[in-house]
């Protein structure tokens, strides 16, 4: 058993939102969070940096065994670059990250499945989600683009991006958000962009997408049609927004960036990313 471990887990976009119908698909980005896990002489669970003290607690009760919990403090230490609150998957990356430290501080093979079952089990029972949000999290862990069953917890398909896109984030001064309750009204044609999507037709995917969040959760569809127009492979509100992600090649963020300018709010650029979560060993 080590004493210290930290793991990274990165950020992902909406390709399709899985709330609708339980079907959803998402892409990595490259914006992370590292969580670090430290076993010491003492009792108890001290928090360094973060609030989610329940989904925390939680997956730390499901991975550690209890005897080492009862004769050892765990203190956890979260940095993150990733919005909170705003649909770019932070809690999914957050709890994907616990879990993965906690389980390479007991373990010495990682199994990724019970990572993931570890962080969505403690997402659902902490109340942050509806659906489980396995589309999500495996976004978060494996990076690419998935797509998943999320009520069957299944990984349908997983696969690299092409290395040289970047999502360019729209954050609205706003942070108000439609109810995410109706999108069920629309939710044959969610099931149509999920097709496209579990058919690699992702672009197709994420603009449909982005039609029908936008009816339902905002009613602004100015931000992402501005962003089709200036070059944006697709572009949609990301998971229950309010935030809106734009897909381009690099040639063409900055016409995207000046374009979400024109709006209340903040942009920020992420390269799209393919890299698997990771966890490390911390000496001394």
């Amino acid at each position: 058993m080590k004493s210290k471990v930290q793991s990274t887990v990165h950020g992902a976009i909406s390709i399709v939102n899985a709330i609708a119908t339980g079907y959803g698909s998402a892409l990595g980005i490259s914006l992370k969070v590292r969580a670090e896990i430290e076993l010491q002489k003492g009792k108890g669970i001290i928090f360094r940096s973060h609030t989610r003290d329940r989904l925390i607690t939680n997956i730390i009760s499901n991975t550690v065994p209890k005897d080492i919990i009862q004769h050892n403090s765990v203190t956890i230490n979260i940095e993150s670059e990733i919005p909170i609150g705003v649909g770019l998957k932070s809690s999914s990356a957050v709890s994907s990250a616990i879990a993965l430290a906690c389980i390479s501080l007991v373990k010495d093979k990682i199994d990724d499945r019970v990572v993931l079952d570890s962080a969505v089990r403690a997402s659902l029972n902490a109340g942050i989600t509806l659906t489980g949000a396995y589309d999500d999290s495996t976004a978060c862990y494996f990076g690419g683009f998935v797509v998943t069953d999320n009520y069957g917890c299944k990984l349908i398909s997983q696969e690299d991006a092409p290395e040289d896109l970047y999502a360019i984030i729209f954050l609205p001064q706003s942070l108000q958000r439609g109810d995410v309750h109706k999108l069920n009204i629309l939710s044959d044609l969610f099931m149509d962009a999920f097709k496209l999507a579990k058919a690699r037709e992702y672009w197709k995917a994420m603009k449909l997408n982005g039609l029908l969040a936008t009816a339902i959760l905002s009613g602004k569809y100015e931000p992402i049609l501005a962003s089709l127009q200036k070059g944006a492979l697709a572009a949609s509100i990301s998971g229950n927004g309010p935030s809106i992600a734009a897909v381009a090649y690099r040639e063409h963020i900055d016409a995207i960036k000046g374009t979400f300018e024109r709006f209340d709010g903040k942009t920020l650029v992420s390269k799209i990313n393919n890299e698997k979560a990771s966890a490390k060993v911390i000496v001394g």
